[in-house]
């Protein structure tokens, strides 16, 4: 199956599981997981070509005139990312059968269509070479989201934590659309193979740092990093299964993903990598504090979701062979662990509908295998031998030691793998083995469909730590070579022997244990801060809303307040300021010099129209004031006549004998007299608008009749009219034809209003049926 053809079933997959979870029976409500499952097995099919330096590339045509095409490139790096993606996938769908089991079965469909799209969307983002494709299965993950956080509409907090999460990746996708135009203007390609090629092109040119700020702005929002960490705890008012699929293995690794792509192309550019390394280790800090602090069960394990992708950021900024592998080992160890423990927080808040930590205690005798699982995942998180998380820790500190930065990145890495450490042990033992006297009963107990996903995952991080070898041949070190741009065999072993690294993992065990066991005490103290009500991200942004909507409505009780007056009068001032400035920079070409021959009949009709604007302009009967309307359009429209153009005379007269006849119906049942309600001060300032905006037409018009009369544009219809668009009328052919759409507007906007008006009065003529009723007949 070619890659397009895969691409193609996972979008096609999500109507087609939308409508299976719709079918009863306890079986075919899992058919949904199929398709990842099958597009699993399709990408694992892959793995032996890859790890023997393979790489699969296909193209195919799309907006070739923008040089867009769809070009997909399977290899190292895309292979781990599309196994995770599907294979996950593949889990929370099962899951999320078994979690909406009691929901109605059009909720459900729902889910599986939007979780089944997304995952189509992740997939399309990591197997694009093309950087404008990629960017636009990038967006459709953005908007995904944000209908799967927002999944339970009818709760504020999913929908104001969707809104925040919209927007905040929104403006990031923003930034890196723009950073894409900027690469693709420096190297002539949006394609990553041939920007591989030309990199250097991009590189001495002077859009590289406007370029990578604007990429780093958008990955940054996509993978939580600081500033921008606030939204995804936020976005935990998902339904669990969004959760356990987003937040924590796929799309908040997506901003990682690019930075790791464009980190090894950018080898030279050694800011890039500095500043991934200074970001991800203020991310890693606040992001532990911050759990530490947090109080739902899902929060914690957001915050330390958002550590954990500071992480990866500061492991990308580090250079060599050992990080690219520490990254890959990384991400598959983060991707187990914690979609497992999401897996178990959701099973222990569906069972208890409590969602605080502090709450929940003694589920081990209700949720056996759930707190088995709960073990399995937190051992590998906390670094474990001979736990997955315990190799991938032993590479993150390898890295950082071999590194060219200072002692600041281990120390950094010690506090808060210390955390996570604490983390671990919090979410699984204080909700499933202590506090044994409450709950006292749960509402849902275990179902294979809530167990699969897990006990899986724990089993699969156990045996990754005792077979590593499989994992290495076959994922790890070919993604780890894709990443650093040559090949990596390095040893993904259990173990290395009496090493440095291995002194480290024991620190942090032996820190994590005691802050675990302080736990509450520095929960409290951190509560009780008043640094974090201060320097406060989410507040921040909600403040920086507060401040657009507050600007919004200013500005709209000022330009949209329904004064017609005040619409014109601004209409009026922007064009005079536009036309001086056109004038101020012509440099002194107006100039009111004679051109031609004043003519005697033009002269009238132009003086017979500005006896009707000053008719319009003076009276205060409303019928009269239309009159003299009527004269200015139908003077404009002899004008036409007499300059040889008889269509547009006739189209003149015919538009405005129709404007004429609508308006006088609407008239007729307004007063006869308007009421005067402008000041003399605001007529004062009206009268000298007027005459200042005439004057400057009046002079910008005279000094272009007084110019030669370029004939190119009229040459150019006279002598294509016939040939390209088959028409003897050139003024037909212009309208019709040249400017077909510009009149296609104008008959719209005349349609529509002559509708407009006719559902007004046919509103005005039609009575109220409750109003004859009360008065018509005789009362019972």
């Amino acid at each position: 199956m070619h890659l397009a053809a895969a691409l193609l079933l996972a979008w096609a997959g999500a109507l087609v599981g939308w409508r299976a979870a719709t079918l009863s029976g306890a079986v075919t409500r899992y058919l949904p997981a199929l398709l990842p499952f099958l597009l699993f097995v399709h990408f694992a099919q892959h793995a032996p070509g890859i790890a023997a330096g393979a790489v699969v590339h296909e193209t195919w045509a799309w907006v070739p005139a923008l040089d867009v095409d769809l070009a997909l490139r399977l290899d190292g790096f895309s292979l781990l990312f599309a196994l995770l993606i599907t294979g996950i996938g593949t889990l929370v769908s099962i899951y999320a059968t078994a979690y909406f089991s009691d929901a109605p079965r059009r909720e459900n469909a729902r889910f599986m269509f939007l979780i089944l799209a997304f995952m189509a969307a992740m997939l399309g983002t990591v197997l694009s070479d093309n950087l404008i494709v990629m960017f636009v299965f990038w967006e459709a993950t953005s908007l995904l989201s944000f209908m799967l956080i927002g999944f339970e509409r009818h709760r504020a907090d999913a929908r104001k934590a969707a809104l925040q999460s919209l927007l905040v990746t929104g403006a990031g996708g923003l930034a890196l659309f723009g950073g894409i135009l900027l690469i693709g203007l420096a190297v002539d390609t949006y394609s990553l193979s041939l920007i591989a090629e030309r990199i250097e092109t991009l590189v001495a040119g002077p859009l590289l740092v406007p370029a990578i700020v604007l990429v780093m702005l958008g990955c940054f929002t996509k993978s939580a990093q600081f500033p921008f960490h606030f939204w995804l705890p936020q976005a935990m008012a998902a339904p669990t299964p969004a959760s356990a699929y987003l937040h924590s293995a796929t799309m908040v690794k997506l901003g990682v993903y690019l930075l790791a792509r464009f980190d090894s192309l950018l080898q030279s550019v050694h800011w890039y990598g500095d500043t991934l390394t200074v970001v991800g280790m203020a991310t890693m800090l606040v992001a532990a504090l911050h759990a530490v602090r947090a109080t739902g069960y899902k929060a914690v394990l957001a915050q330390s979701t958002v550590a954990s992708l500071g992480i990866l950021v500061m492991l990308i900024g580090l250079r060599g062979p050992v990080p690219a592998m520490a990254v890959c080992g990384f991400i598959i160890a983060h991707a187990f662990y914690k979609a497992a423990l999401f897996f178990c927080a959701g099973t222990a808040i569906h069972a208890t509908h409590i969602s605080e930590l502090r709450k929940l205690g003694g589920l081990a005798r209700f949720l056996p295998y759930t707190a088995c699982a709960v073990v399995l995942a937190s051992m590998s998180m906390a670094g474990f031998p001979p736990f997955v998380g315990f190799i991938s820790k032993e590479y993150l500190f390898e890295a950082q030691l071999g590194s060219d930065w200072n002692a600041i990145p281990v120390i950094v890495a010690v506090i808060v793998n210390s955390v996570m450490v604490a983390t671990a042990a919090v979410v699984s033992l204080r909700p499933f083995f202590l506090s044994r006297n409450r709950p006292k009963s749960i509402h849902h107990g275990e179902t294979p469909g809530l167990l699969a996903g897990p006990l899986t995952l724990g089993v699969l991080g156990i045996c990754a730590g005792l077979a590593p070898g499989f994992f290495s041949y076959y994922v790890l070190n070919p993604a780890a070579s894709a990443l650093h741009g040559a090949a990596t065999t390095l040893p993904f072993s259990l173990w290395h022997g009496l090493t440095p690294m291995l002194a480290l993992s024991g620190l942090v065990i032996t820190l994590g244990a005691l802050l675990a066991w302080h736990w509450d005490r520095l929960h409290h103290a951190l509560e009780r801060s008043p640094l974090f009500g201060r320097f406060n991200a989410g507040k921040t942004y909600q403040r920086t809303v507060d401040g657009i909507l507050s600007v919004a409505r200013a500005s709209t009780a000022q330009l949209q307040n329904g004064d017609m007056r005040r619409y014109t009068l601004i209409t009026v001032i922007a064009l005079l300021g536009i036309m001086a400035w056109a004038m101020a920079r012509s440099g002194g070409a107006w100039t009111l010099s004679p051109a031609g021959t004043v003519l005697v009949l033009p002269t009238a009709l132009l003086l017979f129209g500005v006896v009707g604007g000053l008719v319009a302009a003076r009276t205060q009967k409303i019928l009269v004031g239309l009159v003299g309307v009527g004269i200015v359009g139908y003077g404009s429209a002899l004008f036409f006549l007499l300059h040889g153009a008889p269509d547009l005379a006739l189209t003149q007269f015919a538009v405005e004998t129709l404007v004429l006849i609508v308006l006088m119906a609407v008239m007729v049942r307004l007063p006869e007299r308007a009421e005067g309600r402008r000041e003399p001060r605001e007529r004062r300032t009206d009268a000298v608008l007027a005459i200042v905006f005439g004057v400057v037409v009046f002079v910008a018009l005279f000094s272009m009749l007084s110019l030669p009369f370029d004939t190119r544009l009229s040459d150019f219809f006279g002598a294509t009219s016939l040939l390209e668009a088959h028409g003897r009328n050139v003024v037909n052919v212009i309208i019709v034809d040249y400017r077909a759409l510009d009149t296609l507007g104008e008959i719209a906007v005349v349609g529509f209003a002559t509708l407009g008006v006719w559902g007004l009065l046919r509103g005005i003529n039609r009575k109220p049926a409750s109003a004859s009723r009360s008065h018509g007949g005789p009362q019972k």
